[in-house]
């Protein structure tokens, strides 16, 4: 027993701190930049007292989000490394285009299924179908992710990208189900605590989002 309490105890050694400080100047790294290529998105909700009644304007301007989470799956993709500026950038600027289209076409799907679900649930069959309109839009929200993650890393077609990562997220739905509830958290954090969510949350809980979609798309490759 002393000698597990001494093994416990025992001082860790320099490689372990330098693995932890090297984690936390990623994710501090990793959160300024989202920080910085989200802030025209940032900037606008400052500024407009009733974004709800703007959203067309913020569905568009939510579009630079998505080659910044490219940056940051980057980063996460070159963690071993230690760095964050240059993964950054490489990813952002190769995922830039296909991370548009998707994040956009993700984006149009999502504002047609709430219309639906708005429409229906004034029905009395509505309730029994808004279980479907909630699947689809995890369905959505996880290819979306899942597409930003593998153009982080890889140089693939967006059109090569999209129908594979759709079967994955539906054969795998748990873990896109998770990453759906994770992505909530972490948009909750950001509007009820800016700072705090950007500078500190953010980068675990993307994360998360990255290990599990990476597990996700361990399938594509076979």
């Amino acid at each position: 027993m002393s000698a597990v309490v001494a093994r416990l105890l025992r001082p860790a050694t320099q490689r372990t701190y330098e693995k932890v400080f090297g984690l936390a100047y990623v994710a501090l790294g990793a959160n300024a930049l989202l920080t910085a290529g989200c802030a025209p998105l940032l900037l606008a909700l400052a500024v407009v007292r009733d974004p709800v009644a703007s959203w067309p304007f913020f569905v568009v301007l939510s579009g630079c989000c998505a080659p910044a989470l490219a940056g940051v799956f980057g980063c996460f993709a070159a963690l071993d490394g230690g760095l964050v500026w240059r993964p950054f950038t490489d990813a952002y600027r190769r995922a830039a285009g296909r991370a548009l289209v998707a994040w956009y076409g993700g984006a149009a799907l999502l504002v047609v299924l709430v219309v639906d679900v708005v429409v229906v649930s004034r029905t009395a069959w509505g309730p029994a179908v808004v279980p479907l309109f909630a699947t689809a839009a995890v369905l959505v929200v996880g290819t979306v992710v899942a597409v930003l993650v593998a153009a982080s890393t890889g140089t693939d077609r967006l059109r090569d990208l999209v129908w594979p990562c759709l079967c994955l997220v539906a054969r795998r739905w748990y873990l896109a189900l998770a990453n759906a509830v994770v992505l909530g958290l972490a948009a909750a954090a950001v509007l009820l605590q800016p700072v705090a969510g950007l500078l500190v949350a953010c980068a675990p809980l993307l994360y998360a989002v990255y290990a599990n979609t990476r597990v996700l798309l361990a399938g594509r490759a076979r």
